[in-house]
C-alpha cells in the first residue's frame, strides 16, 4: 500500500501492517506525566503497583493507546481532515517499560461524503507486543480527502459498530489484587460502592494548552498527521493554525478527572468516543464526568467496573456548562465548548 493515502487508495477488507515498532520506556512514562500532569498512582508509584499485585509499574493505558495509534497514522490518517471517533476499544493486557508494540489494521468500511471531495474510512486496528500477544484493539473512523476529485469511490455498507464493549470482552489484569489497597496513596477513600448512576462530577482543575506541549506530545506518540504537525499548511485553512491532536485532549481530560475518581485503576474499555469540536493552542481544557453505569465482575467481589462519560470542555469551567448539546435543536448538536465525549470503563475497588 502506498504511503500518504487518500480516500481513493483504500479498499474494504484491505489489511495493513504498519511500520515502525516501538519499544516503550520509563522515559516515555515520565515525559507523559510532564505533558499531562497525570497523578494516578498506578502509573507513577512502583510501590503502589506492587501492592496491587503487579511485578512492575504498568504504563498509562492512554499513553499506550496514543503510541499504538501513532503506528497507524502514516498509512491511515496522515492526510486526514479529522479523526472523528472511536468504538469497541479493548485494553486487553497491561504494557510495561521494555515491551515492544506494533500495530496492524483492516479497512472495514468506506463512505464517500456528499460533497464528493472527501469521505469516511473505518478501520479496525490491533496492537501486539513482542510475544505476539494482543494488548489493545480498537475501531475508529476518520475523514480523508480525495487526491483526484473525479475518482470513483467503491463504498461499503458496514455492520453497525457496537455501542459498548461486551462484558465477555473485558479483560481484568490477572495479577490484580486490591486486598492491600493503599487509600493514603490516592488521597481518597471513595470506592465503587459509593458512586451512583447519573452522578455528575465537576472537576475543578483547568489545563491551558500551548504549542510546545502539543508538539512534544505528538512527537512522543510519533503521530505525524499533517493537521497536527504542519503549521504552514494549516495557515491556509479555516482554523489558521494546527489542530490539537484529539488523543492529547483525552489525556488532559483523564488527568483532570483524577479529582473525584482518585481510586480508578486500569482502563479496560472505551465504549465510544467523539471529538465533537476542534481545539487550538491557547484553549483551556476543563472536564466533567457522568457516572452512566456500574457493573459487577463475575467471580470478583473486591472490584467492580465504573462506566463513565468523560466530557471535555474548552474555555468554560465544567460547573458553568448548562448542556452538553446545543439547545433549541432537534438533533444532538454539541455545544461549541464541548470538545470530547468519551464513554469508557475503569476498574475500581469495592467496599472495604
Amino acid at each position: 500500500m502506498s504511503k500518504s493515502n487518500f480516500l481513493e487508495d483504500f479498499v474494504v477488507e484491505q489489511k495493513i501492517t504498519h511500520a515502525i515498532p516501538r519499544t516503550l520506556t520509563e522515559g516515555d512514562a515520565s515525559i507523559y506525566i510532564s505533558l499531562t500532569g497525570n497523578r494516578h498512582p498506578l502509573y507513577c508509584a512502583q510501590t503502589f503497583s506492587n501492592q496491587l499485585g503487579f511485578s512492575k509499574m504498568p504504563l498509562n493505558d492512554f499513553l499506550v493507546f496514543h503510541i499504538a495509534f501513532g503506528r497507524t497514522v502514516q498509512d491511515i490518517s496522515l492526510n486526514a481532515v479529522a479523526n472523528l471517533g472511536y468504538a469497541d476499544v479493548r485494553f486487553i493486557k497491561p504494557v510495561y517499560a521494555g515491551d515492544t508494540i506494533r500495530s496492524e489494521s483492516k479497512v472495514i468500511g468506506i463512505k464517500e461524503n456528499s460533497n464528493k471531495t472527501s469521505g469516511i474510512v473505518y478501520v479496525h486496528s490491533i496492537t501486539k507486543n513482542q510475544d505476539d500477544d494482543e494488548v489493545l484493539s480498537w475501531k475508529r473512523w476518520v475523514m480523508i480527502p480525495k487526491n483526484n476529485k473525479d475518482a470513483v469511490i467503491k463504498e461499503s455498507v458496514m455492520e453497525e459498530l457496537p455501542k459498548t464493549v461486551a462484558m465477555d470482552n473485558i479483560q481484568i489484569p490477572k495479577d490484580l489484587n486490591v486486598s492491600n489497597f493503599d487509600f493514603s496513596a490516592t488521597g481518597s477513600s471513595r470506592v465503587w460502592d459509593d458512586f451512583n448512576d447519573n452522578e455528575f462530577i465537576n472537576h475543578s482543575r483547568g489545563l491551558t494548552i500551548d504549542e510546545t506541549a502539543h508538539t512534544l506530545a505528538t512527537h512522543l506518540y510519533q503521530n505525524n498527521a499533517k493537521l497536527h504537525f504542519d503549521a504552514h499548511m494549516m495557515k491556509g485553512t479555516a482554523f489558521g493554525q494546527r489542530l490539537i491532536y484529539g488523543g492529547h485532549i483525552i489525556s488532559l481530560c483523564h488527568s483532570i478527572s483524577f479529582e473525584g475518581l482518585e481510586n480508578a485503576l486500569n482502563i479496560v474499555a472505551i465504549n465510544g468516543g467523539v471529538h465533537s469540536n476542534p481545539t487550538l493552542a491557547g484553549d483551556t481544557i476543563y472536564a466533567k464526568t457522568i457516572v452512566i453505569g456500574k457493573d459487577k465482575i463475575d467471580g470478583r467481589d473486591d472490584i467492580g467496573l465504573l462506566r463513565l462519560r468523560l466530557i471535555g470542555i474548552k474555555n468554560l469551567p465544567s460547573s458553568s456548562l448548562d448542556s452538553i448539546y446545543q439547545e433549541n435543536t432537534n438533533d444532538k448538536i454539541y455545544n461549541p465548548n464541548v470538545v470530547l465525549d468519551l464513554d469508557y470503563s475503569v476498574i475500581m475497588p469495592r467496599g472495604k
